[in-house]
Order: C-alpha cells, then structure tokens, then sequence
C-alpha cells in the first residue's frame, strides 16, 4: 500500500515532469534571439495576461504574503497590492510607450533614451538585483517541500533549480509562456481548495480584531513605503517589460497589464487570509511556514500534493522569468553591444550558457539566504533605488531637459546609496536618484545646449 508522503512525492514529481515536457516541447520555435527572448512578438491578450499574473504571484506573494498575514494581519495583502497598483500605473500611462518603443530589453530602452553608458549602467544594477530575486523563489521551494517531506531544504532547492534553469535554457520566452499558462490555472484553483478549507476551520476569528488599511503592526509610513518601493517595480520592472515587449501590440499590452492587476486584488486578500487562518490554527509555527503547513495539516495526501504543485507553480513561473530577464540583459546588452558582429547562432549559445551562469549563481546564493520577504525587499529596494526615476522621467525626457550624464548619476548614486542604506532607509535611493537625476541633467552643458536650441 502506497503510503501518504509516496502519494504527495508522486503528484509533485509528475507536475514537475509535465513543466519539463511541456516546456522542452516550446524549445522546437525557439531557434531565433528573438523567438528565444521574446516570442516572435506574438502574445495575445489572454495568454498574456495570464503570464503577467503567474510572473507577479510568486514566493513574495504566496509563501511570503502569507506570512505576513501571519505576522501582521489583514495589512500584510499590501504587498501585493502594491503591486497591483503599480501595474494599474503602467497599464494607464506607460504600457503602450513600452510596447511602441520596439525594444527587447529594459536597458535597451534606457539606452535609446540616454546614451549606450545608461544601456551598461542599467545592465549591471538589474544583474545584481535580479540574482536576488531568483534566489528568493528558490529559497521558497526549499521551505515548501522542506515541510512537506522533511529538513532536507537544500536537496529540494537544487531540485526546483534544475527544473527551471533547464526549461528556460531550452525554449525560452515560449517555454515560459506555455507553462505559465498552465501554472496559473493550477494556482488558482489551487488557492480556491486550501482557502475553502482554511476559512471554514479557523470560522470567525479570522475577521476578529483585524485593521485595515492600517494596523498597529504597519502604519500609514510603513504601507506608503511599500507602495514606493514594491509598487515601483511593477511600473519599471524589467521581468514586466519583457512581457509587454512580447505583446502582439500597443493595445494588447496596456489591456493585460489593466486584467492582471484586476486579478491580483482579490487574490492578495486570500493569501493574507491564509497566514491569519494558519496563525488560528497552528499558532507556534513559523510565519513563512503558515502556508505549506496549512496544507499538510489540513488536506488529504493527494489534495496535499495538489497544492504543493500549485504552489510550486508559482515560484517557478517567477524564478523562470526573472531568469530569461537576466539572461537576456548577459545576452544582448552586454555580451551583444560587445560582439556586434556575432552570429544569432553564437548569440543563441550564449544566451544558452547565460541561463544555466545566472541560475547557477542564484542557486549559490539562495542557499546563504534564510529570508524571502528580506531578501526580495533588499532587492527591490536597489533596483528602485536607481533605475525607477530615470526610467520613468525619461519617457518625457525633452520636456523635463534631462541628460544622459544626469540619468547615469542617478544610476550610480541612487542604487548604491540603497545598497548601502536601504535596509535602515529605503527611500533615501530613490530620493538620491531624484535629486541627482535633475540636479546633474540641468547644470550639465548638454541641457544648456538645449535651452538654447
């Protein structure tokens, strides 16, 4: 007889095994940079959405979210929804900019903007922010089936790494798009099973004593610093970019950036409804371990295994799109402004060995890092820190007489300022940015040619 945990294993590998098929299966059409990194421009408004909505929901958004309602309450669905009003922001007024640009890449964007050391700038400091936030995903997985199948965290995350690395490296963007397809409906009914649950075990005290939009435990500073600091990376984050990028069209872009973050909202409530249950009913646990122990504790093996695979669903369709965004940065503005001349057959290998590089280094580092929220917010925090003003401003650049030398200052000074203050300070980046955008842009002589001009 086949005992629970054998059961649990099974459903897990077997969804594994699918994402490798059905991701190896998009490799045949991705022969081309283009197919690789942007699937030929092809993406309609359904499936577009539905990758933008499974890239945003993952291990800060399901096993950290959750925890946050553990810790928190009812506030904690401000992380999400922070994110969903930054995307609410891109879909209203910079999507179809985004999309109508033409370009492959966020730095590239920079760089058309500004100047080729903007391109090289914005290259380096979405690296090493990226890095970060694939490590996150990673270090979620080890948690989840860490408490599913035992203390073996390290074992699972080198796992979860193969999985992903080898789809993304194979088949690229259209690999991505075809498995996030089926993760996010995974996911979602996946919620819909444990939140059902969840919210008829721990009966009215869910509700009880709960405060929003602020709380004893986050006040109105502390939700207006998410709202800058994680909201901002859903209006100049480069894993969304490589989404609208990939739109069909204009329109197509701004309507699915609208849909998914119309999805999110409801969704941020039931992940923070989860912590608060799991807090109910299992009250010494971790918060980051509210949600798989909600799981274990609460279904039946194979329900257990379901939602262990809708959850790793949503790490995974996060880790592999942060990967194709890093790797497309290694890829096209790095290696490729160097080597001009190489062949799409050369630029493909490299593309190739970039992905198995960077997810290689995110594995490393994943395994140094204990925290999911901590690690992603230290993460966000540099990249906001430098890239959003300029970014942002630079899709009115004329009128604002910005230059390419006030730009890369902001760069500089702006993310490694929240490299080195962010954790005590998290705006202080963004506002070095600001000041250093404008400052150095209107005493440069390049703006008083302008002026004159």
């Amino acid at each position: 007889m086949v005992d629970d945990s054998a059961i649990v294993a099974l459903v897990v590998a077997g969804y594994l095994l699918l994402m490798i098929w059905v991701g190896a299966a998009a490799a045949r059409r991705s022969q081309t940079t283009e197919s690789f990194f942007l699937a030929g421009r092809t993406l309609g408004p359904a499936v577009l959405t539905a990758t933008l909505t499974a890239t945003i929901l993952g291990a800060s958004s399901t096993l950290g979210m959750a925890g946050l309602g553990f810790r928190e309450g009812l506030t904690g669905a401000w992380w999400l929804l922070s994110g969903s009003l930054g995307l609410l922001v891109l879909s209203i007024f910079l999507a179809e900019k985004v999309r109508a640009a033409g370009c492959t890449t966020l730095p590239e964007l920079l760089g058309e903007r500004y100047d080729p050391r903007v391109r090289y700038g914005a290259s380096v400091l979405i690296l090493v922010s990226w890095v970060g936030i694939i490590a996150a995903q990673i270090v979620a997985s080890g948690k989840l089936l860490g408490v599913l199948f035992g203390p073996s965290q390290e074992v699972f995350m080198v796992a979860f790494a193969l999985v992903f690395v080898g789809y993304t490296a194979l088949g690229g963007q259209r690999s991505i798009v075809k498995t996030d397809a089926a993760q996010i409906l995974i996911l979602l009914l996946g919620l819909l099973v444990i939140s059902w649950r969840a919210f008829h075990l721990a009966g009215p005290e869910i509700l009880a004593g709960q405060s929003f939009p602020t709380s004893d435990a986050r006040g109105g500073i502390d939700v207006a610093v998410l709202l800058l600091v994680v909201g901002s990376t859903y209006i100049a984050g480069p894993d969304i970019y490589s989404r609208l990028f990939s739109a069909k069209d204009p329109k197509t872009a701004k309507r699915s950036a609208f849909a998914a973050a119309l999805l999110l909202i409801p969704i941020a409530f039931i992940i923070t409804g989860l912590g608060i249950s799991a807090r109910i009913l299992f009250p010494g646990i971790g918060p980051e371990e509210a949600l798989p122990v909600l799981i274990s504790e609460t279904l039946s093996p194979l329900g257990v295994g379901l939602l262990a695979a809708a959850l790793l669903s949503a790490l995974i369709s996060s880790a592999d799109t942060c990967l194709l965004t890093a790797t497309s940065i290694l890829s096209l503005d790095l290696f490729g402004r160097a080597r001009p001349e190489a062949s799409d057959r050369s630029m493909m290998i490299v593309s190739r060995g970039g992905t198995v590089l960077i997810g290689a280094v995110a594995l490393l580092s994943a395994l140094r890092l204990p925290e999911i929220i901590g690690t992603l917010l230290s993460a966000y925090t540099v990249f906001a820190g430098g890239l959003i003003v300029p970014l942002v401003a630079g899709f009115w650049k004329d009128r604002l007489r910005l230059t390419s030398d006030g730009a890369l200052a902001a760069l500089i000074g702006g993310g490694g300022t929240a490299l080195l203050f962010g954790a005590e300070m998290p705006l202080l980046g963004m506002a070095t940015s600001m000041i250093l955008l404008f400052s150095v842009s209107w005493l440069s002589p390049q703006s008083k040619r302008l002026i004159r001009g």
